[in-house]
This record gives structure tokens, sequence and C-alpha cells, in this order.
């Protein structure tokens, strides 16, 4: 179920509306269910309807009256709270509307229950579906009644009624979501041919700055240098910034004004503050390297840096937690601005998506995700080129996040989060289709020998026996085969990367644990080699451990038959 709530000034019309079956059509059958007293006017079922509607209007503002010629009525004294069950929701009686109505009224403080005081009220039902409460906000003692957070009781009292009735139980949120934009918007961008409105395009495009800039100099130029967009920045007189407000170009009211947003109107977390608050705690990527170094690739930094979020997710800090997913959605806002052009639909719609995803009631620690921060804004400079392995990379990384993201907030019982959650991971999981199929195609051409390709087998199923039968039949295994023979000619022990590929985190929520580990093996081949000398005393570390503990009878080798079982299923 779900409530809206109004105040007014105008008893009669409000009255007018409910009973009213001319004008709106949807009133089939306006009558009171349910009202202060048991006894009040019921114009639908009088012989008299002007009359009866008449003597309830003046009924429902009798307190009204008396506070106003004392001084001391409010000057919107309705108060309209309108109750519609869900569509898959059995038809309720008139009996069971007035037990929801006497339940709200006694929530929001209209009318407490036991309290003789409480204000006049009347639920008037018009539709199988839906009831309206019409009360006046003046006490019998003639004070105005308390009905703070009287949507937030009545949404509490619902929810409670949701269960007890047996009915659809609506997803509630916790006030972090971004306010939608109202109808007059949705109105004014559909007759302007736009799929978003100006609020939500808006918050689009300050997202993606605030992803990409390094400091908020940054980001205030970079909104700036849109020409689509007009920026205002306030400052205190100290001359300190204070906050922004953005609009976009051609967006004017009936004056031809253009009409202003400011950050926090946009999302509770695109506020000045907060921006700089997580500006403030990026990770400073090095400067430039010296002759003969190499810097690391931010995508791999990036990638590694995801594929940790589902370890902190595991863990009982949530803020850092937290702090983790909100890193994560700038990652996904700036990956728009830096893939090729045929899967920036479906990236554009993930991020969206995520975004609610990000915030929650539980406060964000950010100095836990500095290093996937400065990974991002390093990555401005390394946009996607070739054949798209680092995106497809990291895509790979990120549906596991989102699936990570997904049990977290449902383990928080976060309801709109887990939703947003499970709408980006489509979109995702599409995107990384898009973005995997030609680099793992062009690394399926380049297969290694037999000979070799016999040898990585031995050695999946040394490294990952419980999953080795589902990478030696995946069509991926080809392209694995070819980043272990491309690490093994870089230098490097296949055996001992595969060892750290399926050791950096589970492989159990991966769909394709080749596709997988042929990502993380590239990813980690990309680092330098160890030299001989390092392999050497790596070695003599292991040789002296060993040789410090007692002598143990050395083991007959097991059977594995599962090596040669795997060739020979392979087609």
């Amino acid at each position: 179920m779900i409530a809206k709530i109004g105040s007014g000034k105008d008893t009669a019309g409000l009255i007018r509306y409910l009973f009213d079956t001319k004008k709106a059509k949807d009133h089939t059958d306006p009558h009171l269910v349910a009202s202060w007293d048991g006894f009040a006017p019921d114009p639908g079922r009088a012989d008299d309807f002007d009359a009866a509607k008449k003597l309830l209007v003046a009924d429902l503002d009798l307190h009204v009256k008396q506070a106003q010629r004392l001084g001391r009525g409010p000057e919107k004294h309705t108060w309209h709270c309108s109750i519609r069950a869900a569509k898959t929701d059995r038809i309720l009686s008139d009996d069971e509307w007035a037990d929801i109505a006497r339940r709200i009224v006694a929530a929001t403080g209209i009318a407490p229950e036991g309290d003789p005081d409480g204000c006049r009220w009347v639920a008037v039902r018009h539709a199988p579906d839906h009831i309206h409460i019409a009360a006046t906000k003046v006490r019998g003692d003639l004070r105005t009644a308390r009905h703070w957070n009287d949507y937030l009781t009545a949404d509490k009292e619902l929810a409670a009624i949701e269960k007890e009735y047996g009915l659809f139980q609506v997803v509630r949120g916790d006030r972090t979501a971004a306010k939608r934009p109202t109808r007059a918007e949705q109105e004014k961008a559909r007759r302007a041919g736009q799929q978003h409105t100006a609020r939500e395009r808006l918050r689009t495009t300050v997202r993606t700055a605030v992803a990409v800039a390094a400091s908020t100099e940054e980001f205030l130029r970079l909104l700036t240098d849109l020409g689509s967009v007009r920026i205002e920045v306030q400052h205190f007189p100290s001359g300190d910034l204070r906050g922004y407000k953005v609009a976009l170009e051609g967006d004017t009211n009936d004056a031809g004004e253009p009409i202003w947003y400011s950050g926090s109107e946009l999302a509770p977390d695109l506020s000045l503050p907060k921006i700089q608050q997580r500006l403030a705690a990026t990770e400073p990527q090095p400067a430039d390297q010296q002759a003969g170094q190499r810097r690391p690739n931010p995508w791999h930094q990036a990638t590694a840096a995801a594929e940790r979020i589902p370890h902190h997710l595991d863990q009982s800090d949530d803020e850092a937690a937290q702090a983790h997913l909100a890193a994560f959605g700038e990652a996904l806002d700036a990956l728009p601005r830096l893939a090729p052009k045929d899967i920036r639909p479906q990236l554009q719609h993930a991020a969206i998506a995520f975004e609610r995803a990000t915030r929650s009631r539980i406060r964000n620690n950010d100095q836990h995700a500095r290093a996937l921060r400065g990974a991002v804004r390093a990555m401005r400079s390394h946009p996607v080129t070739g054949n798209g392995a680092v995106l497809a990379m990291f895509l790979d990384a990120a549906v596991l996040v989102v699936m990570a993201a997904a049990r977290w907030h449902q383990q928080r019982q976060h309801d709109q989060q887990v939703i947003a959650a499970h709408q980006a991971l489509t979109h995702l999981q599409t995107a990384y289709e898009q973005a995997a199929a030609a680099p793992l195609v062009a690394m399926a051409q380049r297969k290694p020998p037999q000979q070799k390709v016999d040898g990585f087998t031995r050695q999946i199923w040394e490294a990952v026996p419980a999953y080795a039968q589902r990478v030696l039949d995946d069509p991926t295994w080809d392209a694995l085969a070819t980043a272990l023979a491309d690490a093994e000619a870089a230098g490097h022990q296949p055996a001992r990367l595969l060892q750290q590929a399926a050791g950096q985190r589970t492989l159990d929520d991966t769909y394709s644990p080749a596709r997988t580990l042929a990502w993380r093996v590239q990813r980690l081949s990309a680092r330098p080699a160890p030299s001989t000398q390092a392999l050497a005393a790596r070695a003599q570390s292991t040789t002296g451990i060993r040789a410090a503990r007692p002598a143990q009878p050395e083991p007959l080798p097991p059977h594995q038959p599962g090596p040669a079982r795997a060739q020979g299923r392979r087609r």
C-alpha cells in the first residue's frame, strides 16, 4: 500500500472532489466507510446530497471555526491522505478499509487512539482499490494536531497492515534516494522529446564529473566547460566555496529564466561538502616515472581494487563497505566516457541503476576506498583501445562486485538498493558479453601447441581442483591457455600465476571460471616477471623451511585420472 499526504485550505473543496462523479469518471460509488465518531453525515448515502455535504463540511470545520475566532487556526487546516492498494491485492471490504483508516489517523497523530480531543476526520471510498481520508487539523481542545513526519509514520503502519492482511509488501526506502522528478518535470521532458527529465540528466552529468575529477577546482571546471550545462558557484564572504547550482541549457521557466538545481537537490551525495569529502579521499597517482620504471596500468589497478570489494563487504566494518560501494559507483559513472560508443548505452544504464545502491543510512568512511578512486581518475588518460581487453577485464570483476553488493544490501534489508543492484547487474552482464567477445576470440586464435596445453591442463587440476572440470569444459579454455602461454613467455611461472589468480577471490559466483582466470592471469602477467635471483632466493627460503620441519615419509602420488578425462572430453 502507498500513502500520499497533503494539506490545504478548503474543506468544502476537498469534500466536493471526493464525492464528485461527473468530472472524476473513476469515482463510481463515493461513500463513507469510517469517521471520527461513526455518525458523520454521508452525502453518498443521503437522500439530499447537497444538504448532507454541507452538513458534513460544517461538522468537520467546527473546531477550525472556533480556533479562527480565537486567532489560533492554522492557515492550511485540511489534511488529506490517499491510500491505494496494489493491483495484485484482493478487493478489501468497507470494514477492512475502515480499520485501515482508523490505524492511519492514530499513527500519524491526527486522531490518536483513545484521545477524545482528536481531530475530526472521514474516510471516503469512491473506487474499489483505494480510500481518501479527509481531516481538519484542529483538535477538540483547539490545539493544532501534532502530525510531524506523518508520511513516515503512515508508511510504517501500512507496512504492518500489509503483513497482517496478507497484501503485497511494497519495497520501502530509507530516505537516501535521490529526489524523484515531479509530474510536471516528466511532462515537460515528454513534450521536449526527452527520455529523462532535466533533473535526471543533470544528476548523471554531475556524477560523471565527480567520478573523473581529481579536485574540487577540476570538478567545477569540467562542468563549466560543458556547453550543455550552466553552472553558478556561490562563495562565502571570506571567498571560500559555499556551494554550486546547475541548470540545463535551454531549460527555462515561464519567465525565460534558467531552472537551477543545487547539488543536494540532485542527490544527497552531490552537495559540495560531500563532493569535497570524497575528492579528498582519493589516492594520488605517482608523478612521472623515472627512467627504466614502468607506470602501472590504471585499468589493472582499478580491476585489482574492484576484485577486493567483495572481501571488504564480507567484513564487519559497514562504514568501510559502504565507502567501497560508493567508490565503485563512481567507477561505473566514469566508464561511459572511456568505453567504445557501441557499449556506452549499457554502461550508462548500469551506472544510473547502481547509483541507488551506492547510498544507505550507513555513513561512508571514504578513507577506505582511496585506491579505487585514484585508479579511476588515472583511467582518464588511458581510454579503451585495441580489442578492449582491459575493459572486459574490469567488467568481469564488476559483475562479481554487483552480485556481492546485492547480497550485502539484502542482509541489511536495504530493499531498494537490492533492486537497484539487480537492475545494474543485467546491464553489466550485457556490456561484459559485448566487451569480452573480441578479445577472447583473438586470444583463442593464438592457442598454444597441444603439448603446452596438456601441461597447463595438469596445472589447472593442481591449482583449482574444485573448478578444474568446469574450466576445461568451458569454451573460453583456449583463451585461458593463451594467457598462460603469454605469461610464460614473459618470464612468469604459469602454475604460480594460476595459484595467485585462484587465491584472489573465490570463483563460486563466477559464471565462467575460465574467463575470470584468463583476465586475472593476463593482469598478473602484466607485472614485471621476478628476476632469476628473486626466484633463487624464494626457492632457497622454501627449502630452508622444509628442512626445519621433521622428516616425513613422502606419500605415494595419488592416482589422478582428471586431466586425461578432461582431454578426452575436449572437442
